[in-house]
């Protein structure tokens, strides 16, 4: 990749490159990129005499130069770039030379020339700077956007859809009249798109396909219902998305950056939230809630109406016949807790010390009865963090009861072994 050509598409910039080398590149979603802090660089003169660090404004600008990297290689070809906005920004640590500053980047919702993507930058596996990054793009002049050809002459694609531009539709593929689909998607071919379904950018939905087609329930009576997809989800081989009845809300959602693996389905009057994995074959039934950062294992079966907690993992061939906890693994038919999600947790960023938290409020729980727990965790100053009063009130909240059961010793042996 020629860093400086993409970078001379950003419209202003600090005098010198600040990206030296790509390392990962994902089109349309994720770049990784290294900047090595030398000892001679420019700035140091001034930022500071006698101890030399590099200032938080240029950490946001050696973000912003790794973002236009990545849209100027995206789907949809960008002409210029700029930075409009910072939110959330958090500096957590000095960056002096001789560090090795990691920069990734990953894509978020894509609004016309607005663009909001997501910056960590670490050094040696610690944070040193955060911040949500909001650009202005300028797109550049259509192509395949406006070719015909972006359209295999083989599928048939309503006059009424509203195709985005940049998305490309596969041979085969049979567009509905009420489906709108975003920008820079990916339909692949033999794919099924029917109903009052909303798609948004960055989607790739691969062959066989099946998404807005009426549910399996018999109540449901032919009522214009509706399928809502959101941004940069990844939708493999014969996935299944019905839309919603009258009776549950009219209405199935899938949030952003999600995976849902061949075979995954999701029926009538779900809602899967974001940054969600869903195995091979894995299936919810009707009126589901799959809360942020949930895992459900290959050929899992959650119940109608449970829900499945933020961070969950839900171990392949389980089957979910009440709430799955967040923040622990369920494994089994039927579920049974295994313990904090700990390896999932650490890929999300948890510290040591919230995992430690969240695994004593867990031990309170399956060792007493759930209110005496509840009480003795509301009673303990050290157990009063974010994380664990989210984990109360979805207990309090629960409609179907929570899988609170430990798995019997034989279990475990076996599991163990």
């Amino acid at each position: 990749m020629d860093i400086v050509s993409a970078l001379d598409r950003l419209c202003y910039r600090y005098p010198s490159p600040l990206v030296d080398l790509v390392l990962e590149h994902e089109p349309g979603r994720r770049m990784t990129a290294v900047k090595n802090v030398s000892v001679n660089e420019d700035f140091f003169q001034g930022h500071f005499p006698g101890e030399p660090m590099m200032p938080g404004v240029l950490m946001i600008e050696t973000m912003a130069q790794v973002a236009s990297i990545l849209l100027v290689g995206g789907a949809r070809p960008v002409a210029r770039a700029w930075l409009r906005g910072v939110d959330n920004a958090k500096f957590r640590s000095r960056v002096v030379p001789g560090d090795r500053l990691m920069v990734e980047v990953t894509t978020g919702p894509c609004r016309g020339p607005i663009a909001r993507l997501n910056a960590v930058a670490t050094i040696d596996g610690s944070v040193a700077a955060e911040a949500e990054l909001v650009m202005g793009v300028e797109f550049a002049a259509a192509t395949e956007t406006t070719d015909p050809a972006g359209i295999h002459p083989t599928a048939i694609v309503h006059p009424g859809a509203r195709i985005g531009a940049g998305t490309v539709i596969g041979p085969y593929a049979t567009i509905g009249q009420h489906v709108t689909i975003g920008c820079d998607c990916r339909i692949g071919a033999s794919c099924v798109i029917d109903g009052l379904t909303t798609i948004g950018d960055g989607n790739e939905i691969f062959p066989m396909a099946s998404i807005g087609l009426v549910p399996q329930d018999l109540k449901f009576g032919g009522e214009m219902t509706r399928v809502v997809i959101g941004d940069r989800n990844v939708i493999r081989e014969f996935v299944t998305v019905h839309r919603g009845t009258k009776g549950g809300g009219g209405v199935t959602t899938i949030g952003n950056h999600n995976l849902l693996m061949a075979y995954a389905h999701i029926a009538h009057d779900c809602h899967v939230a974001s940054e969600t994995i869903f195995g091979n074959a894995a299936t919810l039934a009707g009126h589901v809630l799959v809360e942020d950062f949930a895992n459900v294992g290959a050929y899992s079966g959650v119940h109608q109406f449970c829900r499945v907690g933020k961070y969950a993992f839900v171990g392949g061939y389980s089957v979910v016949t009440k709430d799955a906890l967040p923040y622990v693994k369920s494994v089994g038919n039927r579920a049974r807790v295994y313990g904090i999600n700990s390896i999932g947790l650490i890929r999300r960023g948890f510290s040591p010390d919230s995992i430690t938290r969240l695994r004593r409020a867990y031990r309170h729980l399956l060792h007493s009865n759930t209110s005496r727990a509840i009480a003795q965790i509301e009673k303990d100053p050290s157990l009063q963090t974010p994380e664990i009063r989210y984990l109360v009130e979805f207990i309090r909240t629960s409609k179907r009861g929570v899988g609170l059961r430990r798995p019997s010793r034989r279990v475990e042996e076996v599991v163990e072994d």
